[in-house]
C-alpha cells in the first residue's frame, strides 16, 4: 500500500492540500490484478475509492444465479461505474455522481439493497400505503432470511459495468461483453479528474 499528498482542492470543501491518496494492490481470481484507488480530504472526511484493473477490461455484464448458500459467499468488486440489478425483484442501483466502489461478496450487496428497501418502507409506513408496504416486505424477507433458497424461487445478481472494473468472482458466474446500445444507456458514476491529478510527494 502507498500513500501521497494531493495538491489540489477537494472537490467538495474546495480547501486545497487537504487530499491523500491511497493505492492498494491485490489479485482477484476470475479477474485478475487490481488497484484500489481510494481519496479522501482530512479537511472534511470526503473518500471515494474505484477500482481499477490492471488490464484494460472490456464494457462487461456479469450475471449470478444465486441458488446456494456458496453463492452468498462469492465475492463482488462494485467499481462506481457499475449498475446493479436484481430483475427478479426489479431492482436497479445506478451510479450517481458521488458513486464509490467497494469490496463486498453477494450476502453484502444483498444487504445493501435491504438498507435501500427499509428506507422506502418507512417511508410508505409514514404514507400508509398498504399495497407497497406489503410488496417491500416480501422483498425484505426474501433478501433478509434467504427465502429464495427454500421456496425454489430464483434470485439473479447482474453487474453492468461500461467501464469493465467489476466482477463477481465464482465459477457460476455468466460472462458476456455489453452491446452498444446498453453501453449508450448506462451511467458511468462519476468522472475521475482527481485520480488522475499529478500528485505531490509529502
Amino acid at each position: 500500500m502507498s500513500e501521497v499528498d494531493l495538491s489540489i482542492p477537494c472537490p467538495l470543501c474546495g480547501v486545497e492540500n487537504q487530499l491523500k491518496m491511497s493505492t492498494f494492490f491485490d489479485e482477484i481470481p476470475y479477474f485478475g490484478e487490481h488497484t484500489q484507488v481510494t481519496v479522501s480530504c482530512l479537511s472534511c472526511g470526503w473518500k471515494q475509492s474505484d477500482f481499477i484493473p490492471a488490464e484494460e477490461k472490456e464494457p462487461s455484464k456479469h450475471s449470478l444465479v444465486v441458488n446456494t448458500r456458496n453463492h452468498l459467499k462469492a465475492r463482488v468488486v462494485r467499481s462506481s461505474s457499475c449498475t446493479i440489478r436484481i430483475p427478479e425483484l426489479d431492482l436497479e442501483v445506478n451510479p450517481g455522481a458521488d458513486s464509490t466502489g467497494y469490496v463486498s461478496n453477494v450476502e453484502g450487496v444483498f444487504e445493501r439493497f435491504l438498507r435501500i428497501i427499509r428506507l422506502v418502507k418507512h417511508q410508505s409506513i409514514s404514507e400508509q400505503i398498504e399495497e407497497e408496504i406489503t410488496v417491500l416486505e416480501e422483498m425484505e424477507n426474501m433478501l433478509l432470511n434467504h427465502d429464495f433458497l427454500y421456496s425454489g424461487q430464483e434470485i439473479t445478481l447482474e453487474l453492468f459495468d461500461p467501464r469493465g472494473h467489476s466482477v463477481i468472482s465464482h465459477e457460476d458466474v455468466v460472462f458476456r461483453p455489453l452491446n452498444p446500445d446498453e453501453i449508450e444507456r448506462l451511467p458511468v458514476g462519476p468522472e475521475p479528474p482527481v485520480f488522475s491529478a499529478n500528485p505531490s510527494n509529502p
